[in-house]
């Protein structure tokens, strides 16, 4: 899948040595989160697009390819608050999450983005949240729906 990428961010990615920091904004929502939570994987916080972006350092660690389990991506957060935590632990279903790439000295620009993201399996102790983010696997859904069976659907028989 290609992507369209600025100028700038062409420029950076092919010459031999760069000035340009990529970072990675990550945003959690949910339904009972009173707004989203904003986090960079700088060490300060990043204005972008208006929010404010803490920086808490993460690991991202990429999806993988298992046969017969749809790709899911690996999230660690280090050095998490008692703030973020609390709200983790009161989530009763999977939190939204959406990745973005930017690059520092246009922040305002988005680069790449991958919004359709579930933190599952969530495990945290004092100092790490960890979680698998997945995507919703449409093809192991069942095709067609039902099953065609005189009982179900008596005039086609």
């Amino acid at each position: 899948m290609t992507r369209a990428l600025s100028s700038s961010s062409l420029k950076a990615l092919y010459s031999q040595t760069s000035e340009e920091v990529f970072l990675v904004l990550l945003t959690f929502e949910h339904e009972d989160l009173e707004s989203p939570i904003y986090i960079t994987s700088d060490t300060v916080e990043t204005q972008s697009r208006g929010h404010t972006y803490l920086p808490f350092p993460f690991d991202l660690v990429l999806p993988d390819e298992v046969e017969n389990r749809s790709p899911r991506a690996r999230l660690t957060v280090e050095n998490v608050s008692q703030e973020i935590l609390k709200v983790v632990k009161a989530l009763k279903t999977p939190a939204h999450i959406t990745m973005e790439v930017i690059r520092a000295g246009d922040s305002d620009t988005v680069e790449a983005v991958f919004p359709a993201f579930k933190l599952t399996n969530v495990k945290y102790n004092a100092l790490t949240l960890q979680g698998d983010l997945t995507i919703e696997d449409f093809t192991a859904e069942p095709y067609p729906a039902t099953v065609f069976t005189p009982s179900a659907f008596p005039a086609l028989f």
